[in-house]
């Protein structure tokens, strides 16, 4: 799946930026992806992990949102093809 090709991408380049957590990455990256291309609310992303048998609070989700957000977007803007000349 592309979004673990991702996480261990992640996890390769910065290992530090997932240490500690309680959750594997590939989690971490999922739940803020969804969140951001997806108009789910932090409430319904808990509601989807819950029925796939991870027991996430919203309030984590924010927090991951918060924090991995920008190291995502910074990670993945080296993927991107320019389009008509700009980037």
């Amino acid at each position: 799946m592309i979004l673990n090709a991702i996480a261990e991408k992640l996890k390769r380049q910065a290992k530090d930026d997932f240490k500690g957590r309680h959750f594997e990455a590939w989690l971490i990256v999922q739940a803020v992806t969804w969140y951001l291309r997806y108009p789910l609310s932090y409430r319904n992303l808990e509601e989807m992990f819950r029925e796939r048998g991870f027991e996430v609070d919203h309030s984590t989700i924010n927090r991951w949102v918060l924090a991995y957000a920008p190291v995502i977007e910074k990670r993945l803007r080296q993927f991107r093809q320019p389009h008509c000349g700009s980037v």
